[in-house]
């Protein structure tokens, strides 16, 4: 796989990672469009976005937020249906992971949905909340890894 890692810098490029989202969690999962997009869909120093693109696609997408000064918040990470089960998820997290510690951050936090539960543990996080949580009509868990 030659996927290119992409640290969003520019709309346009904005605007790819968003319609990737659109596609999983709106039209797939039918989360609400108003509850997708929020006040972090944009180009700012206190969010960091990034893209995969492979084979002349964008193929996934996922933010980082501040939790706190040492805490990374990876949020609404997608990968296309005709990506997944190809390498592309885990990809993009360790982007994302190594993106968190060349910012400063220790640890990384993430709301799995729960049947993504397994898909994080294998990459080394693990459940912090005491059961599962309604997010946007998906049972979700807290899960934190150290970076």
């Amino acid at each position: 796989m030659a996927a290119e890692i992409i640290h969003v810098t520019t709309e346009e490029q904005l605007q790819y990672g968003l319609n990737i989202r659109k596609k999983v969690f709106v039209q797939e999962q039918q989360v609400p469009e108003t509850l997708e997009i929020d006040e972090y869909d944009k180009i700012s120093p206190d969010v960091h976005h990034v893209l995969i693109y492979d084979n002349g696609e964008y193929v996934a997408t996922g933010r980082i937020i501040y939790y706190n000064e040492e805490t990374a918040k990876m949020q609404r990470i997608a990968v296309t249906k005709e990506y997944r089960t190809k390498g592309f998820g885990r990809v993009l997290l360790i982007a994302m992971e190594k993106l968190a510690r060349e910012l400063g951050l220790r640890y990384s936090i993430l709301d799995a949905q729960c049947q993504a539960e397994p898909f994080y543990a294998k990459q080394g996080y693990e459940v912090i909340s005491k059961e599962p949580f309604d997010d946007a009509g998906i049972l979700h868990v807290r899960m934190k890894k150290e970076l």
